[in-house]
């Protein structure tokens, strides 16, 4: 059964991602879908643990940087309302 989810991208990303996956005869959803299927069929302690393949490279745009300490409320907050600005 499949299940709606809302996530948000920086918009180039998205466009390379769509043109990868339209180029590859797949969804985006379908695409993110086996992405993330990936990550939770192994037993990975954390994000640094998972290979990422050559071609989520190429989709990519830039270093990934990932966050594995949980950002205080207010620096959220505060991120929040200055993306906003």
């Amino acid at each position: 059964m499949d299940t709606k989810l809302t996530l948000s991208f920086d918009e180039a990303i998205i466009i390379k991602a769509k043109n990868f996956a339209e180029r590859n005869n797949i969804s985006l959803s379908r695409m993110v879908e086996h992405l993330l299927s990936k990550v939770v069929e192994n037993s990975y302690q954390s994000l640094e643990d998972f290979p990422i393949s050559d071609w989520v490279n190429m989709v990519a745009e830039g270093d990934a940087v990932y966050q594995t300490k949980k950002p205080k409320k207010t620096s959220l907050n505060d991120e929040f309302f200055a993306s906003q600005k």
